[in-house]
């Protein structure tokens, strides 16, 4: 009888496996073959020997089966079943049912409230076995504080936070699927697809009258508006209101639905347009009068409304004066103008001259003013503009007064125009070519004979000589001046002693004078003290050349000179000396110039034979000495 080992085996799937499955043991005379109950092209028999001939894949087949028969010749003697157990592996990527996908969310959506069920975001993966967990990334910043995942393998969208559609109108995340708890171990296959979130506006604002005192994405403070009228007229033009005329919108501009206006309660003096807001009067108020109206806008949809103030002052019509901007007007126009040319303003002659009027007490009849000219028929008034009305011939001054008049309060004011008629300006010559090189319809850039570039390059060029030229005038002045410099910022010299030698009356034959003490240096080096100057009747200077003969002669030669400088007293009339001493007598030819101290003394006597060895005059006495004065 046929027989096998084992009848049951366990395969993972995708394993390849070459050895035999199974051993049967055939008896003589029989032969083993394939039933037809056997999983189709899993097996084969070779001899006695059962092979696997497929690859398990348990997403297949999660169990083969071999039907074995034995048979002699066509008679079956025995069957035999062997079962096959495929085990499953995590070989499969989970997958998303899409790639991208677009949700909307209405922008009053509660919060917990689960956007996005589990069934539209789960993946899919083919490995039965296999857990998914699921990530929510953002890829617009800040979204993942609106949006969260119900759960790690519950992959529904939760909204967090209150939306906001004028802050976030889209969002986008990346929605991750992972067959691993775990990101690192291996096998781990991952799932990617892109959500997107539109929010869509809700109706959750009213109607905003504009300008607001204040406003943000979710409330508006709203304008109230003041107009004035003038009693005893009806006015046929919308009224000026201020700060602007009525005018709504829906607060929530993503919806943006038409407004509809309309007077909650007054007594049909005025008209609002449903449309346009424009607030017309339907009857003349007769005494002055403060109207206040609340005006309604309310959506086209008649889901929200809102309301506002309107006040309207009716006043006295007759006491209300134009008034012009400016008393005196100038302008210009060129000769030879015809009719019909805009005069220019002489303050901007690249404008027209306006010329206007206003009311200040009625602002919203500006626009019933009319204007015309009084006195001169060369000029007219086209609405605010003044024109001529006839050719320019002659160059002059012209003067034209301007009325002005309200024709709903019949108020009048007038204003003077100063009309100079000019040569026309000639046009400027764009370069030194030839004549006919511009014309005067060029344009003011062809004017120009240096580009801005050009000029920068020549301003260059002239500040680099300038610099050049400062040098070489520093390197001059060093030249010449600079021994003066360095005299006066090296160290200062040795204070020289003050002193004065006349050559003229220095005596060669005398040798018992004595210098004229120096004054001591200062304790600062860089100033030397002046000596105490003489008293004019005491030294006389004598010039050589107005020498009194007496004195010439002394001596015995014709060059003989008496020195005034003496250590003693000289009695001899018609002279005079310098005496040094203490004792001073009462004669009125000698006075006392100084009187030295012993080390003035001792530096004087030093210095004068110093000086007497040094140097000698012609006939052998002192001079020029640097210690010594002689007068």
């Amino acid at each position: 009888v046929c027989s096998v080992a084992n009848t049951f085996f366990e395969v993972r799937e995708n394993t390849n496996r070459s050895e035999p499955l199974a051993n049967v043991s055939v008896p003589d005379g029989q032969q083993v073959t394939l039933g037809a109950s056997s999983t189709p092209s899993a097996f084969r028999i070779q001899g006695t020997q059962l092979f696997l001939n497929v690859t398990p894949d348990y997403e297949s087949h999660t169990m083969l089966q071999a039907h074995l028969e034995c048979r002699r010749g066509d008679t079956v003697v025995t069957q035999l079943r062997v079962f096959v157990l495929v085990l499953d592996i995590n070989d499969n990527v989970p997958e998303f049912p899409f790639v991208t996908k677009v949700e909307t969310v209405s922008e009053d959506t509660k919060v917990n409230t689960t956007v996005i069920p589990e069934t539209r975001l789960k993946a899919q993966d083919p490995d039965e076995n296999d857990i998914l967990f699921y990530t929510l990334q953002e890829v617009t910043p800040g979204a993942s504080n609106f949006f969260s995942l119900v759960g790690a393998n519950l992959p529904a969208l939760r909204l967090d936070q209150t939306l906001d559609f004028y802050r976030w109108q889209n969002m986008t995340f990346r929605l991750l699927a992972r067959d691993t708890q775990e990101e690192n171990v291996e096998p781990s296959h991952t799932a990617t697809a892109t959500l997107v979130l539109e929010v869509q506006p809700a109706d959750l604002r009213p109607p905003w009258f504009l300008p607001c005192a204040y406003s943000d994405s979710n409330v508006c403070i709203q304008a109230q508006y003041h107009g004035t009228v003038p009693t005893g007229h009806k006015l046929p033009d919308p009224l000026i209101l201020r700060p602007g005329p009525i005018y709504a919108v829906d607060g929530d501009w993503g919806i943006n639905q038409h407004i509809l206006y309309s007077i909650v309660s007054d007594d049909g003096t005025f008209v609002v347009d449903a449309d346009s807001g424009n607030l017309t009067m339907s009857r003349a108020v007769p005494s002055p009068k403060i109207f206040t109206l609340v005006v309604k806008g309310e959506q086209a949809d008649h889901a929200r409304y809102s309301v506002t103030q309107v006040t309207i002052e009716a006043r006295n019509a007759n006491g209300s004066l134009l008034h012009f901007p400016e008393s005196w007007y100038r302008g210009t126009v060129a000769l030879g103008s015809g009719a019909g040319v805009p005069v220019r303003d002489a303050a901007s002659p690249s404008q027209p001259l306006r010329i206007w009027a206003w009311d200040p007490d009625f602002p919203d009849l500006n626009s019933a003013i009319t204007y015309r000219i009084t006195n001169n028929t060369d000029f007219r008034m086209d609405g605010e503009h003044l024109l001529t009305a006839a050719l320019m011939a002659h160059k002059g001054v012209f003067y034209a007064e301007v009325e002005a008049k309200n024709t709903v309060t019949a108020n009048v004011a007038s204003t003077v125009v100063e009309i100079q008629v000019l040569e026309p300006e000639a046009p400027t010559p764009t370069g030194g070519g030839a004549a006919g090189d511009g014309g005067p319809g060029g344009s003011h850039a062809e004017d120009q004979r240096f580009s801005s570039v050009e000029m920068a390059a020549l301003g260059g060029v002239l500040g680099a000589l300038l610099v050049l030229a400062l040098i070489a005038l520093l390197i001059l002045v060093h030249k010449h001046y600079g021994h003066r410099f360095k005299c006066c910022s090296g160290k200062a010299q040795e204070p020289q002693v003050s002193s004065f030698d006349n050559q003229a009356f220095c005596a060669p034959q005398e040798a018992n004078w004595a210098p004229a003490p120096s004054p001591s240096p200062a304790p600062t080096p860089a100033v030397a003290p002046e000596p105490e100057p003489p008293e004019p009747p005491s030294i006389k200077f004598l010039d050589p050349a107005s020498e009194s003969p007496e004195v010439a002669q002394e001596g015995g030669g014709p060059a003989a000179v008496r020195s005034i400088l003496t250590k003693e007293r000289r009695p001899e009339g018609g002279y005079k000396a310098v005496w040094f001493g203490e004792d001073i007598g009462a004669e009125a030819d000698v006075v006392v110039l100084n009187v030295p101290t012993s080390d003035v003394a001792d530096a004087a006597d030093s210095g004068s034979e110093d000086s007497s060895d040094e140097a000698q005059g012609p006939g052998g006495g002192p001079y020029d000495s640097a210690s010594s004065t002689c007068i």
